[in-house]
């Protein structure tokens, strides 16, 4: 995953060179983090004030640690070793949270001495991470793993906008209400976005757009001759008997919490992070059509500022920075789409797939993919912003699972590179074979008010929108899945 694009604003100006210097010598802790006081991942980075105008003051408006995503530069892990990867990556992700946490609840003292977060945050976190590198590179034979500076983490520095500098135009707040009919002032927002942040690490104004202010911007290719026309769609609810934990089955198997955010599930009710192929083979399912026991999960969402749910004194929620009221959606859409230029074939039993990225803040964008938007409107997707609907209009989130399979594989290294997306004309890479597309769309009724929600997230990544992600396992029936197929490459809609 590649850092996102910066937006193309001089930055060799001589006082922002000395606060950039500054900041490496107060934070660089013989070389552990050399602070980029600037940076930020998310695609909205456009519209802030110069930040060098604001003085020295602006290297103190620390907001989270960054760190190195090892899963990415795996190569290969052999069969004997995965087990033991996984548990070791999953212990990278907790080194994080706790590193996160002690961050920030010492933050007041950190902003005042920014030597601290050395001290006391990046300095323990190396020791730590290079352990467990150097034991994955060991597991793996990629001996490389431990020469690529992966160990070290920064401290990444607040945006201007995230203080609220310049936030109120880039907030889009709506002036007609609610969707549940209470007034939406600028007062109120505020408060709500100051609870959030206080709460729960974000999410902040700059993270809120009204979808009425967004230019139509989705568009989807003709098919061509050859095309797989037809839909096959499986109603397994809405979660509403709330099985929910925060497991990640795919990244972190055999791992309690290995997530450090809830998750929503639907379908496969035997899902865990110890459940193996048979046991979800064998576990009962919430989809109607009982040929189908795939899991289908993702990060919940929930309204700030309005009270805690259960799970406040909880792992996945209060103790990872994971507060306010889950939410249960009011519509959920599982739908296998075709291929617009060929025949699909089928899914193999036991694919695990990943569409988005649950890190994707510091990660850069490169595979962020789920899209945020308002029913009436879905002609407009958002990435990196939640949007703020109209009167009568709920929001939705949509994932586009990848389409294209390597004919081999059931999962990879990474997680990602057995599958792949579709060109924009719909045809896959060379050596991928077309499968049915998984496309979610999961429906909310939430304030139309900016700081008033926001999804489920690994604490250090504070809730941005663009973190978001969905989950999926393939357990259709061999004779189920022979029939999606069968329906969308003739172009029927079947369920």
């Amino acid at each position: 995953m590649g850092r996102s694009a910066r937006s193309p604003r001089k930055r060799t100006t001589l006082p922002r060179r000395m606060v950039l210097a500054a900041a490496a010598l107060i934070l660089g802790g013989g070389g552990l983090a050399a602070v980029n006081v600037y940076a930020s991942a998310s695609e909205g980075d456009t519209g802030r004030s110069d930040p060098a105008a604001q003085g020295m003051g602006q290297m103190r408006m620390l907001s989270t640690i960054d760190c190195p995503d090892v899963g990415n530069s795996l190569s290969t892990v052999p069969d004997t070793a995965k087990s033991r990867v996984d548990r070791q990556l999953a212990v990278l992700d907790t080194q994080i949270t706790d590193a996160y946490t002690k961050f920030a609840d010492n933050k007041d003292r950190i902003q005042r001495d920014p030597a601290l977060a050395d001290t006391m945050v990046l300095a323990p976190l190396k020791q730590q991470r290079a352990d467990s590198i150097g034991k994955i590179a060991n597991d793996t034979g990629q001996a490389d793993l431990k020469d690529k500076g992966l160990a070290v983490c920064t401290m990444r520095a607040a945006d201007v906008a995230d203080q609220g500098s310049g936030a109120d135009q880039q907030s889009g707040v709506l002036g007609d209400g609610q969707n549940n009919g209470q007034n939406n002032g600028q007062s109120g927002d505020q408060n709500a976005v100051a609870a959030a942040q206080n709460n729960a690490s974000g999410p902040v104004r700059a993270d809120f757009v009204d979808i009425r202010s967004v230019r139509p911007n989705v568009s989807t290719p003709a098919p061509r001759r050859g095309a797989s026309t037809g839909t096959f769609t499986s109603d397994c609810g809405r979660n509403q008997n709330g099985k929910r934990n925060p497991d990640n089955v795919i990244v972190a198997p055999g791992v309690s919490n290995g997530a450090h955010h809830m998750h929503d599930y639907v379908g496969n009710q035997a899902t865990d992070a110890f459940s193996s192929d048979n046991d979800l083979a064998n576990g009962g399912t919430s989809c109607r059509n009982q040929g189908d026991k795939s899991t289908y999960y993702w990060p919940v969402v929930r309204i700030l500022n309005n009270g805690n749910d259960t799970d406040a004194n909880a792992a996945g929620g209060g103790k990872d920075k994971n507060l306010g009221k889950i939410q249960t959606p009011a519509q959920v859409t599982i739908a296998l789409d075709g291929s617009p230029v060929s025949k699909v074939t089928a899914m193999p039993r036991f694919l695990r797939i990943i569409t988005g990225d649950a890190k994707a803040f510091t990660n850069g964008n490169a595979n962020a993919n789920a899209s945020w938007s308002c029913t009436g409107f879905e002609n407009r997707q958002l990435k990196d912003k939640y949007p703020l609907c109209p009167q009568g209009s709920q929001v939705v989130r949509t994932f586009k699972f990848q389409s294209c399979w390597d004919g081999k594989n059931t999962d990879s290294a990474n997680h990602r590179t057995h599958v792949a997306f579709a060109d924009q004309q719909g045809a896959c890479p060379a050596g991928f074979k077309a499968i049915p597309q998984l496309v979610q769309r999961i429906v909310y009724n939430l304030p139309a008010k900016a700081g008033a929600f926001a999804v489920d997230s690994f604490p250090e990544q504070l809730h941005k929108p663009v973190t978001d992600h969905g989950d999926f396992i393939d357990v259709f029936s061999d004779q189920l899945m022979g029939k999606a197929v069968n329906c969308i490459n003739t172009g029927r809609s079947c369920s």
